[in-house]
């Protein structure tokens, strides 16, 4: 298939979804009410309860659901071929994924902006949501240390960022003060915003920052350097600043770069059209997992994640102005990430074969570029592996219309660092939510402060990553955070399922997702624990049945409520959740 073709049938295919099914779920399902008032106007407090219009929290939103997700997860799956990766990413994101985050942001936004975790309390039982709790905050534990880890890494592979990506922050800062300081609108001061940021760019494109270059220091130090200064100034500071002063502004201008990066993307799909080279589908992939269950697993980002959920309960709730907005925030966000995911396929499917230099120099193209990147499992998996399929398809195919590959490089490695850093700031704040209300339930009152909470969530998190010496000691939990990040996006759907539930209202368009999600990610993970077993990683062997029954024992006090609210016939007041 001409990869011009695959990308307009999808992106055609969301715009009718968006207009049909997600208008049917807002009018019919969870019956948004544009006049009844939100967390971020009951509750403002210019810092984390704040009013914006739509179009700027889309752009938070998007952000912070995307980080890199929707790269590197069809990056990898795709080895198992294009068929089932664009089945999964376009029916997976309208079905699933806008379902479950467009779910979450409406009952979060009807219960005070809490998380979709504390909200368990209330709609199944206290004990779940503890268990919730628990769940959630070990999968951001390691999310913050795991992207601190990678934007050291992408800093170190294209140092060319390094200019761009930080002088961002004082850009979003002299936004954040035309707007809510001097009452511009929004959307001309975001276009010159953007307009220096790749002014930035270019210069970052011929002057890279590179520690070990400039500093002599070695391929570990500079990497510890570069945890720590994010550590620090990008989850601690920016998640402690009040949300429109550095969050928003920051993803207002990321969203813009993500239209940009897309409309490249697309125009180079047009101009370069080059022909799918990837195999429709490839089951035997040379030491590759089962394709059922994991490819539901590998591609998160892009058909359905659990941190969406609690993005949409955590950041978002606290900020949207009207439940009128949330079809646009909830369920928009998401197939605009599953468009991004169809574009990095057709980067990866198509786009490599139009040349990938090897490590010998020699230049590969075609089908012959496709199975020289994707040999086995074990040469695709790898971070920069992903990375390189996704920018070299890209570079490839933006170079086709004249813009220099250096700059072309240089774009898309912006465009990746900018939204991994949003999803540290992100994750860190939603971290210091999830400690305040655990504090508060079990009237902890030390950690239920802010600058407090923040610092627990980041010293947690340095404590993870360097309790190894090597600031990678994320990683012995990462092969965890797949399946973990699934079974979350199952649970929340539960909860979801649950609310609809006890207001008589169809849960069908909630429960079909929640089961399958529980079932293809709970398979996964007993497959996931057999293999840690089976090679005597005990460590990862014993975190993870102590998560699978976590999970399971939430499964069975959420099945004893449902079952018990269809043996009645009253209706949950609208006061209570």
């Amino acid at each position: 298939m001409n990869s011009l073709i695959l990308a307009l049938l999808m992106m055609v295919g969301y715009l009718v979804a968006y207009h049909t099914y997600g208008k049917f779920l807002a009018r019919k399902i969870f019956k948004i009410d544009p006049e009844a008032v939100c967390p971020s106007t009951e509750l403002q407090d210019e810092h984390d309860f704040v009013p914006t219009k739509r179009e700027i929290l889309f752009g938070h939103h998007f952000t912070s659901i995307a980080g890199l997700g929707p790269i590197v997860g069809p990056a990898i799956a795709i080895i198992w071929g294009w068929v089932p990766a664009v089945i999964w990413v376009f029916f997976g994101s309208i079905f699933f994924g806008a379902v479950h985050d467009f779910g979450a942001l409406v009952i979060s936004l009807r219960a005070k902006g809490r998380s979709i975790g504390d909200i368990a309390s209330d709609i199944v039982n206290k004990r779940v949501r503890t268990l919730f709790l628990l769940i959630i905050f070990f999968e951001l534990w390691i999310v913050i240390a795991v992207f601190a880890l990678i934007m050291a890494i992408l800093f170190t592979m294209y140092p060319i960022a390094v200019i761009p990506v930080w002088f961002e922050i004082p850009i979003a800062l002299v936004l954040s003060y035309l707007v809510y300081k001097r009452g511009k609108d929004a959307i001309l001061p975001s276009i010159i915003a953007v307009i220096i940021m790749y002014v930035t760019v270019v210069i970052g494109g011929y002057f890279p920052i590179d520690f070990q270059a400039i500093f002599g220091m070695s391929a570990t130090s500079a990497l510890i350097s570069w945890i720590v200064i994010v550590l620090v100034f990008d989850a601690w500071l920016a998640s402690s600043l009040p949300v429109q002063t550095l969050l928003q502004p920051r993803d207002f201008i990321n969203s813009h770069q993500l239209l940009i990066a897309m409309a490249l993307l697309i125009l180079g799909v047009i101009v370069a059209h080059p022909p799918i080279v990837a195999p429709a589908v490839n089951f035997a992939a040379k030491g590759a997992p089962p394709v059922w269950p994991f490819i539901f697993v590998v591609i998160a980002c892009g058909a359905i994640s659990g941190f969406h959920s609690l993005v949409s309960s955590g950041t978002s709730s606290k900020q949207c102005d009207t439940e009128s907005s949330s079809l646009f925030i909830g369920y928009g966000s998401m197939l605009m990430e599953g468009t991004l995911a169809a574009l990095v396929i057709v980067a990866v499917a198509a786009g490599i074969g139009m040349g990938l230099t090897g490590k010998g120099g020699e230049l590969f193209t075609g089908t012959a570029a496709f199975n020289h990147h994707y040999a086995d499992w074990n040469a695709a998996a790898g971070l920069g592996s992903k990375l390189e399929a996704f920018i070299t398809g890209s570079a490839n195919m933006i170079q086709s219309y004249g813009i220099p590959v250096k700059i072309a490089l240089a774009v898309m490695a912006v465009f990746i660092v900018s939204f991994a850093a949003t999803t540290v700031d992100t994750a860190t704040r939603i971290q210091r939510y999830v400690v305040v209300e655990l504090s508060n339930a079990y009237n902890f009152k030390s950690l239920s402060r802010r600058q407090i909470a923040t610092a627990f969530a980041v010293i947690t998190a340095g404590i993870l990553a360097f309790y190894d010496g090597s600031g990678k000691g994320a990683m012995k939990l990462w092969p965890l955070f797949g399946t973990v990040n699934q079974l979350l996006a199952g649970l929340a759907l539960l909860v979801i399922t649950i609310y609809l539930a006890r207001r008589k209202i169809n849960i069908l368009y909630t429960a079909l997702p929640m089961f399958f999600m529980i079932i293809m990610t709970g398979w996964a993970m007993v497959i996931n624990i057999q293999k840690f077993y089976n090679t005597s990683n005990w460590f990862l062997l014993v975190i993870g049945i102590a998560v699978f029954i976590l999970n399971v024992w939430m499964i069975i006090e959420s099945v004893v409520v449902l079952k018990s609210v269809y043996g009645t016939e009253k209706v949950i007041p609208e006061k209570v959740i």
